[in-house]
């Protein structure tokens, strides 16, 4: 089978893995409910009748609003194998984002998992003046409920006719849209062709190894990361499981036992946080034990190991390694990081452990996989983020910006030629905005974003990422801005990992009553100047904080600081916390 389609990936799964009983799976009423590729088609092909009879045409665009599910994956094959342009909009964007996208998109039906986003979107669809319908999982008034739209496809079944349709959708065609969360602006429509999402799948296909078979998904599908690795997880007869929510990502990995996921480091952090703290509850020498075993793991090289190394490590593995493995619950080939860098000791210590760690980069524009650890000797090192994914060609320009070429960029903006211009130049290469540099080796290093980089009122050049990096290897902290444009220093806001601090102040009988009074003790102070001195030296003299504040608010995506990608808006946290940044460079 040629897949050159995303919906050929559903005529390749039944000729090459027909015998697999569960393609897909997720939990309702805490029970996995499964489907083989059988039932996966027949709801697809459900759906698709179903659009067809409400007079979705080629190119129109029908959203999909909901978390991980299978039925994520029903909406998004049956609009696409019908030549209508899929559009997944994350369910946790601002309503003016919203109002935006269904608007600049023109979309005409929308599905939708819960009541509470039909709540949600429905005043503001009724300013939408194409929309036609929404489709739900659950009975809402005013809304179609998803068992009656299969119904009505079924009972107006044109296997013709979207044979025709399928035969009549080149792999060039227009197959999705993903409006980028981005840290500024509106978001804006990036057009992917099939050809575009595919070409990486050939790329990727040697990623995991050939035994490896069972994924679990927790990250966003909307987002361009995690909905290609699901295609991947199509394209090579994966299982795939979806997560309830993040909360229980833990428990999902000891029921199913994935081979393979995608995660962002903060989770990677979290899990390695937990198991350092799980030490403490040990005595004597078991204790000694625990940690000891701990800080050899956060040494382990992919390569080059020394026998001395190795024999502790065999040792380490018996007496602790393993019973991590078993409390974690996994049985991984492969665990693939991307969205920011992970810390060095901690992709190590993952690495020793046996949840071999494969970092990536890419954008919503480039399909989204630029560059990945790959396998073999010398193509996956920590703080890297690997060779040139096959077929793509990178290049830094004189400026350190990474610019790339290949099957994997873009067709464009949506509706938006002139910022097309702006990042797509004539000769084709795609100006992604970050910087970096290459190893002797060929393996590319994240140095940061070009619009970030400010200069400070002495003329001063300083690059915040790099800064924010260092100092979030401190269990202290959670995040952390570097700010400092046109002033005399750089300061920081820095947000604590409230519950490791917490946690440190009970075992050294530091007394608080609220999140307000723990950031305002004086010992609390003292331990964040302390982590000042510990990675100021690391920075020119320039670059180092001489100002901070402690922030209690969580940033998350739910209340707009971070992105649903993770990432810090720089320009919430401006506004966000104004007076708090005014003060530091008093």
């Amino acid at each position: 089978m040629d897949v050159t389609r995303l919906f050929d990936l559903l005529d390749n799964y039944q000729e090459k893995y027909a015998d697999n009983k569960v393609v897909l799976a997720g939990k309702v009423n805490h029970q996995w409910v499964k489907y083989d590729i059988e039932a996966y088609r027949e709801r697809v092909n459900a759906i698709s009748y179903a659009l067809m009879a409400k007079g979705v045409e080629p190119g129109h665009k029908v959203g999909v609003i909901s978390t991980n599910r299978p039925e994520w994956n029903f909406f998004d094959m049956a609009i696409m194998q019908i030549g209508a342009v899929s559009v997944p909009i994350y369910p946790t964007i601002s309503d003016n984002d919203y109002l935006h996208i269904l608007n600049h998109a023109e979309i005409e039906y929308v599905f939708v998992d819960t009541p509470d986003l039909v709540k949600r979107i429905k005043p503001i669809v009724a300013k939408v003046p194409h929309f036609k319908g929404i489709i739900c999982l659950d009975t809402v008034e005013d809304t179609i409920l998803l068992n009656d739209f299969y119904a009505f496809g079924n009972s107006n079944p044109q296997p013709e006719a979207l044979a025709a349709r399928k035969a009549a959708i080149k792999p060039d065609d227009l197959a999705t849209m993903i409006y980028t969360s981005g840290t500024t602006g509106l978001p804006k429509g990036v057009m992917l062709s099939h050809h575009n999402i595919v070409s990486q799948l050939h790329s990727l296909k040697d990623t995991p190894s050939p035994w490896s078979r069972i994924a679990l998904s927790f990250l966003p599908l909307c987002h361009a990361y995690e909905r290609v690795l699901v295609y991947l997880y199509h394209f090579l007869g994966f299982s795939i499981y979806y997560a309830e929510n993040l909360g229980t990502i833990a428990e999902n990995i000891k029921e199913v036992h994935p081979t393979m996921m995608t995660c962002v480091p903060r989770v990677l952090e979290k899990m390695y946080d937990k198991l350092y703290l799980a030490g403490k509850k040990q005595t004597g020498f078991k204790k000694r034990l625990y940690y000891w075993a701990f800080e050899l793991a956060k040494h382990y090289k992919l390569d080059d190991n020394s026998a001395w190394y190795l024999l502790k490590h065999k040792l380490a593995d018996k007496l602790i390694y393993i019973k991590w493995r078993e409390a974690i619950g996994g049985n991984f080939d492969i665990v693939v990081s991307g969205g920011a860098a992970i810390q060095k000791h901690q992709a190590a210590f993952f690495n020793a452990i046996g949840m071999p760690v494969f970092e990536g980069y890419g954008l919503s524009e480039t399909s989204p996989v630029i560059a990945v650890s790959a396998r073999g000797k010398g193509n996956r090192v920590a703080g890297t983020v690997g060779p040139a994914l096959p077929g793509v060609e990178i290049k830094i320009t004189a400026e350190n910006e990474i610019i790339c070429k290949g099957p994997n960029v873009m067709l464009g903006y949506y509706k938006d030629p002139e910022q097309t211009a702006e990042v797509i130049d004539k000769d084709g290469w795609f100006h992604t905005g970050d910087t970096g540099r290459f190893t002797p080796e060929g393996l590319l290093i994240i140095t940061g974003r070009l619009k970030h980089i400010f200069k400070t009122s002495f003329g001063k050049y300083i690059n915040p990422f790099l800064i924010e990096e260092q100092f979030c290897k401190s269990p202290f902290i959670e995040n952390m801005v570097v700010l400092g444009e046109n002033q005399k220093f750089a300061a920081a806001l820095i947000h604590p990992d409230m519950t490791y601090l917490k946690d440190f102040c009970k075992r050294h009988n530091i007394a608080f009553t609220d999140d307000a009074s723990l950031l305002a003790h004086p010992e609390v102070k003292a331990i964040f100047n302390k982590e000042l001195k510990k990675f100021n030296p690391l920075f020119a003299h320039h670059e180092q904080i001489k100002s901070f504040d402690l922030v209690s608010e969580e940033w998350s995506v739910d209340n707009g600081i971070l992105t649903p990608t993770l990432k810090v808006k720089r320009n919430v946290i401006q506004q966000r916390y104004k007076d708090q940044i005014e003060k530091l460079f008093e």
